[in-house]
């Protein structure tokens, strides 16, 4: 596998939604780095099937799956995996193709669950960088799931008891699903980042240059990573 952070600069941010995967993204593409957001080609790819329900935008997405209870949620949530695939799949052939091209790649949170083809290309042909949450943060992101929803891929993960509404349901599931992608993310990552030490360096005293600055310098193997 390719060492990370070699020559050229390819990068891809992993974590659960809300941990500031596309703030980073967007702070090195505004440092001048070519980017793919995976939200944003997957919602292009189901662009017709929103529009159908009247759908658009990330929030659209979420709404157009549903809650993980709802009748059609299990057949959405297949043909967005799908779609995840085929943009992950596209992003990996350029670069193994064109191999001088720098990309930061933004994926959603279920990039874990695109098969281990995919996965394994993609730890070859980038630098993966988990942006981990702690407990504390972690409580929050179940707050703005709940508040805000995004695209969540459950695969199995909601586990409803009698009695329970869906609401009740998810904030007591969503820790479980959290604790288990955080193995696949570890063992998915050449680098784990607390999401405390990104939000040091991303305040708004800083530049979006130099802030992306110290992003890569913090990324890069050091021996007491």
């Amino acid at each position: 596998m390719t060492s990370p952070l070699a020559s050229p600069l390819r990068v891809a941010l992993i974590g659960m939604s809300g941990t500031g995967k596309s703030f980073w993204t967007k702070r090195l593409a505004a440092a001048g780095h070519p980017y793919v957001c995976c939200d944003e080609q997957i919602e292009q790819r189901l662009r017709s099937r929103l529009a159908a329900g009247g759908y658009a935008g990330i929030n659209g997405v979420a709404a157009w799956m549903g809650w993980p209870d709802s009748r059609t949620y299990a057949e959405r949530e297949s043909d967005y995996l799908a779609e995840e695939i085929a943009v992950l799949d596209e992003v990996l052939s350029k670069l193994e193709s064109d191999r001088a091209s720098d990309l930061i790649l933004d994926t959603t949170g279920s990039v874990i669950h695109a098969g281990n083809n995919i996965l394994m290309r993609l730890r070859r042909q980038m630098t993966v960088v988990y942006l981990a949450a702690s407990p504390a943060e972690q409580q929050l992101l179940i707050e703005r799931y709940l508040t805000d929803p995004k695209p969540v891929l459950w695969r199995g993960a909601f586990q409803p008891k009698q009695g329970e509404t869906p609401r009740e349901t998810v904030a007591r599931c969503y820790p479980s699903l959290i604790a288990a992608r955080r193995q696949s993310y570890e063992a998915l990552a050449h680098r784990t980042v607390p999401v405390a030490e990104l939000q040091m360096l991303g305040g708004d005293a800083a530049s979006g240059s130099d802030a992306a600055a110290a992003f890569l310098k913090l990324i890069q193997p050091s021996e007491r990573r």
